[in-house]
Parts: C-alpha cells; sequence; structure tokens
C-alpha cells in the first residue's frame, strides 16, 4: 500500500472524527441550556401574573376552617367529618383529622361537598379564595356575622416521567408550582433528553388538553397555560433521537461501522509507524 495514501487516508479519519465531535459539542451545548436569552426578556422589570391560584377538582382534599370571636357559635360548622369522596352524594361522616379548628372535605365526583349546617355546596372549578367566599357569605347571612373561614388544597398530585433523574409522582403541599420546580422535583432532566418539546397533559373541564414547552425559550416557558401546575398534571420528557434509536439494527450498524473505521485508522496509525 502507498505510504502517501495511508497517510491521506489516516489524516481523512482524524479530520472526519474531529469534525464530528466538534459539531456534536456545539449542538449539545446550545440545546442544553434552559430560557436563553432571559436576561434580555427580562431587562425591563415585568409584572408577574398571579393566575396560580388552583382550580378545585373531584376528589381533591380541603381544609376548611370557620373562626369566631364565640368560639361556641362555630363549633356546629366544625365539627370534624369527612365527606367520602367514593359516595355518589349526600353526607357520609367519618372521624377527620381534627387539627387547628381544620375539618378535611374530599371533594366527591360531582364537585361538591356537604358542609355542616350549609349543606350541599358546589366547589368544583372554584379557587380557594372563592370557596372561602361562598361559605363565609352563606354563614355570615344566616349564623355569625363575624365569621372567617379559610380553605386549603391538603397536597396535589404532579406526575413526571420520561428522561428525567427522577421520574414518578409526587405530592406537593401549597398553592403555587410551576413547571421548572416540579422538573427540579423531579431530579431535572439528564443530559440526552430533549429541552425543546416538553408535553404537559392536563384535565380541564372533564377533557384532556396537551400543551408544548420549549424550555430553552423563555417566552415559550413562560408565556405557557402550563407554567403553573394544577392538580394531576402530567409532564413528559422526551430522549433525543440517539437514545431513542438505541438498540435497534440501525443503530447498532452505526456503533460497529464506527468502531470499524476507528480500528482501521488505528491499525494505518501503526503501520505507518513501522514503515518510517
Amino acid at each position: 500500500m502507498n505510504k502517501d495514501y495511508m497517510k491521506n487516508f489516516f489524516g481523512l479519519c482524524l479530520l472526519i472524527i474531529t469534525t464530528i465531535l466538534f459539531c456534536t459539542s456545539c449542538v449539545s451545548n446550545k440545546e442544553m441550556t434552559y430560557v436563553q436569552g432571559v436576561d434580555s426578556l427580562f431587562a425591563a422589570p415585568k409584572g408577574i401574573a398571579k393566575d396560580y391560584g388552583l382550580i378545585i377538582q373531584p376528589d381533591d382534599q380541603l381544609a376548611i376552617s370557620v373562626s369566631s370571636k364565640d368560639k361556641e357559635l362555630i363549633e356546629p360548622f366544625n365539627n370534624g367529618t369527612v365527606i367520602n369522596s367514593g359516595a355518589s352524594g349526600g353526607s357520609y361522616g367519618s372521624q377527620a383529622n381534627l387539627q387547628s379548628g381544620m375539618t378535611y372535605f374530599y371533594v366527591n365526583k360531582e364537585g361538591t361537598i356537604d358542609f355542616p349546617i350549609l349543606g350541599r355546596i358546589k366547589v368544583k372549578g372554584l379557587t380557594i379564595d372563592q370557596v372561602s367566599q361562598e361559605i363565609q357569605k352563606q354563614i355570615r347571612a344566616s349564623y355569625i356575622t363575624d365569621a372567617m373561614v379559610t380553605t386549603k388544597i391538603m397536597s396535589f398530585k404532579i406526575t413526571v416521567l420520561g428522561d428525567v433523574a427522577n421520574p414518578g409522582t409526587q405530592s406537593y403541599t401549597g398553592q403555587r408550582l410551576t413547571m421548572l420546580e416540579a422538573i427540579g422535583r423531579a431530579g431535572d432532566l439528564n443530559n440526552t433528553a430533549v429541552r425543546k418539546n416538553v408535553l404537559i397533559v392536563r384535565e380541564e373541564n372533564g377533557k384532556r388538553v396537551t400543551y408544548r414547552v420549549d424550555l430553552t425559550n423563555p417566552e415559550s416557558v413562560f408565556g405557557s397555560p402550563a407554567y403553573y401546575m394544577q392538580q394531576n398534571d402530567l409532564i413528559y420528557v422526551e430522549s433525543n433521537k440517539a437514545v431513542k434509536v438505541k438498540g435497534s439494527t440501525s443503530y447498532t450498524y452505526l456503533t460497529v461501522s464506527g468502531t470499524l473505521v476507528s480500528m482501521a485508522a488505528s491499525v494505518i496509525s501503526l503501520i505507518i509507524a513501522l514503515n518510517k
């Protein structure tokens, strides 16, 4: 074999491998950076939307407390009964975990709770503030003029699946959880994850809707209707194409081919060294 030919062939192999590695590095860095350009987008401070209040849905667990200067008057409203979410209607009392004056209620499949004295109240589709206002209005109108009502959703579930460090379902407390926080609690995306096409599946008004978010684009992230999480949201993160085809015939062929090219380059390098 001509020595010059072997040198040229070996040099070409090195050039191809170096170019591929360089291009892969450039693409990888660009596609792995979150909210690129966010400093420019918010160079002038912008107001934060406060539409993150959770909307109450069936199977939610509510903690409702009624307070007043006269503790004896509020006792009937804080009687420690829980509404069984599996029932189709009516009041099915059981002992609640009464804590700090809170009484717990499960929202049934019709979206209602049976509140002491007041009876059945529809809470589905309302925020916790709206529920508090409605119950407070009814109590003040007929029973206790200084009644104050507080409502909390005790926890809500978010499921994060796909190419993340710790996929699974987790429960959260509080009323405000962002998409980025949910992903962070799942251990963040793996290096092989696709950050430009994250899927969020949500239940709205008895229907499932989907949203797509590009985590590298701040406008896509902060402007998404799914930026603030709701109960039972599902976040799914895809793996990149290289991982998707892993184990396939094409992937195996490419892997073997790359190995053979690498071995051939090593052999040629050795031959050149021996012929010097």
